[in-house]
């Protein structure tokens, strides 16, 4: 029990680190993301937020860079029935309610980075499972609801392994896998190869 509550300090140390700098570092290209988002419509918010399951299935908001036309979520219920992933979660290659500077922001994973808050507040970690929407939640099994057992992350196994191209079972046994194998040097191989999928040395995130 000791033992675990030092590897969560020790997690949480290396999050607060980890996120902060990226943060430092990153600002100019932050800033500029934000002038570019309010040049396409002075009306938007530059940050969307929207509500995740965390840890335990505590609630969260999760923040985002605006990548989506201001009604999106208005729009989600038409669009449905064009689900290309199998399971409890929705995407679309082509969503028409993608802007132009957010299909540039997800090709890049940079509307990723205001996340880096969540992970200073303590509601993500720097890496672990993908954050899932109240609605995926409400159709998990019991087995599904063990990725919930540690904190979500930025970046994760599901991320550098496929990520889209993956069924919802396939992440949920990725997630698993990640839980039982968690440790400092899992992470930090995790990021590596979430700054090579960044960089374009890997096979795109």
């Amino acid at each position: 029990m000791q033992q675990n509550k030092r590897k969560e300090q020790q997690y949480r140390v290396l999050d607060v680190i980890i996120s902060t700098l990226s943060l430092i570092i990153s600002s100019p290209i932050l800033l500029l993301i934000a002038f570019g988002i309010k040049l396409s419509d002075i009306k938007a918010q530059v940050f969307f937020h929207q509500k995740r399951i965390g840890r335990d299935g505590k609630a969260f908001n999760m923040y985002k860079f605006r990548t989506m036309v201001v009604d999106a979520e208005q729009q989600k219920a038409q669009l449905l029935a064009q689900n290309e992933v199998e399971g409890h979660m929705f995407k679309m290659k082509d969503d028409p309610r993608i802007t132009k500077i957010g299909k540039i922001l997800r090709k890049t994973s940079l509307d990723e980075f205001p996340q880096l808050l969540n992970v200073l507040q303590g509601h993500m970690s720097v890496v672990g499972p993908r954050p899932p929407l109240p609605d995926e939640v409400a159709q998990y099994t019991s087995y599904d609801m063990m990725r919930l057992a540690v904190k979500p992350g930025c970046t994760g196994l599901w991320q550098v392994s496929g990520r889209n191209k993956l069924s919802f079972q396939e992440m949920v046994e990725l997630d698993l896998h990640y839980i039982r194998n968690r440790s400092i040097k899992f992470n930090f191989i995790i990021l590596m190869k979430t700054w090579r999928e960044l960089t374009g040395k890997g096979s795109g995130i």
